[in-house]
């Protein structure tokens, strides 16, 4: 067993609570355009993807492209909803607070909406310096690019990694990455992340130190 020296987390879903939030407003703005989805199809199609991703998904179900303020439209009504809704995902300052690595966020969102959200939930200090995003590299997840891209500027091989991960897309981004995925299903099921490649499952962020603290077999 060789420990762990980085951890790689997610962002919405991980360390925030939004992904319930944004994706009501996702749905709605989909209903206006004629294409009936539940939150479940989100999670299944949507939740983990690049906003890019998304929007060429949602124009190939509908057969057309989407109305050019699409895209400025959902922002709006998220950063609204995030503002009044937003917080901070059950538990995570008490495990920052006793996980003895470095770590990092490596997320699918901006690094405008990662600033807006960590900041609202005070978790910003945390990160500051450490905040990756897709909008970065050539490949957004389900490719390991964004966790290999953080490992690199934190000066750790994916080996030694550990990431944190809410999604079967980022958890295949990160077993693609070479690195161990603990999959937090609070949202998704569990054998949704496990059918995905995760390492290990956990339901409360109060079990994630201690699972850190398992090593990585080499």
């Amino acid at each position: 067993m060789k420990p762990f020296e980085l951890v790689i987390f997610d962002c919405d879903g991980v360390l925030v609570d939004s992904e319930i939030i944004v994706n009501r407003v996702f749905i709605g703005l989909l209903n206006e355009l004629g294409l009936t989805v539940t939150m479940d199809d989100m999670f299944e199609e949507f939740v983990g993807r690049s906003m890019e991703y998304c929007k060429n998904l949602v124009e190939e179900k509908l057969g057309k492209k989407v109305p050019d303020e699409f895209v400025q439209r959902f922002q709006h009504e998220s950063k609204a909803a995030l503002e009044s809704e937003l917080k901070a995902v059950a538990g995570i300052q008490a495990a920052l607070d006793a996980i003895q690595l470095p770590y990092c966020v490596a997320s699918s969102g901006s690094h405008e909406k990662m600033k807006m959200t960590l900041g609202m939930t005070d978790l910003y200090s945390r990160f500051e310096g450490h905040i990756f995003s897709v909008n970065e590299v050539e490949n957004g997840k389900p490719a390991p690019d964004v966790y290999l891209h953080a490992a690199k500027n934190m000066g750790f091989v994916p080996g030694v990694c550990a990431v944190v991960e809410d999604t079967p897309t980022g958890v295949t981004a990160g077993v693609s990455a070479g690195m161990t995925v603990f999959g937090y299903s609070a949202l998704t099921p569990f054998h949704r992340l496990n059918d995905a490649g995760a390492h290990a499952t956990f339901d409360s962020m109060s079990l994630l130190p201690d699972l850190l603290k398992s090593g990585v077999l080499h």
